[in-house]
């Protein structure tokens, strides 16, 4: 089979919460086409509420068998990757993964232990995910099997319905 590799860099921001249990939270805003030429965990923009920085690079893989996932994600209003990041030690993260399968990203949420974000795809990555989806993608006509019709005489005349007492003496 063939697979694709999409280059994309991460960005990231560490917003500051007002709640007593954490000074601040990180999370995925954006991804990048293409590989930047800037080092990972580069600052990017500072204000006095939010910090972004660009995480670094990653390369997305696209899978002819998932086809018709990525064609939901690019039907759907607004087409997104999903950007799973790990914490690699107290208060330092890393790319675990992104993705463009929308399910792939559904379950990735369901984890316990990385932060994932949709974050919205990029028109030069929609372009690509475009061109592998109409290059690979065979549509599969669904056959719904059908059942035989059950016999509801069928326990009848088999003799062996209600079980009868052995009579008492």
């Amino acid at each position: 089979m063939s697979t694709q590799l999409i280059s994309v860099g991460v960005v990231v921001a560490r917003r500051k919460l007002k709640g007593p249990w954490a000074s601040h939270a990180w999370l995925p805003v954006a991804v990048l086409p293409g590989m930047p030429g800037t080092a990972p965990w580069t600052r990017l923009s500072a204000s006095e509420d939010e910090e972004t920085f660009y995480a670094g690079a990653y390369e997305v893989e696209l899978h002819p068998a998932e086809t018709a996932h990525y064609g939901d994600n690019l039907a759907a209003a607004r087409p997104s990757l999903w950007v799973a990041l790990r914490e690699t030690g107290p208060d330092t993260y890393a790319v675990a993964t992104v993705t463009a399968d929308p399910y792939e990203g559904e379950s990735l949420a369901e984890g316990i232990g990385e932060i994932v974000e949709a974050v919205p795809m990029p028109p030069e990555i929609q372009a690509e995910v475009g061109a592998f989806y109409r290059a690979f993608h065979v549509e599969r006509v669904f056959h719904k099997r059908k059942r035989d019709r059950a016999d509801p005489e069928a326990l009848a005349r088999q003799g062996g319905g209600a079980r009868r007492r052995p009579e008492e003496p």
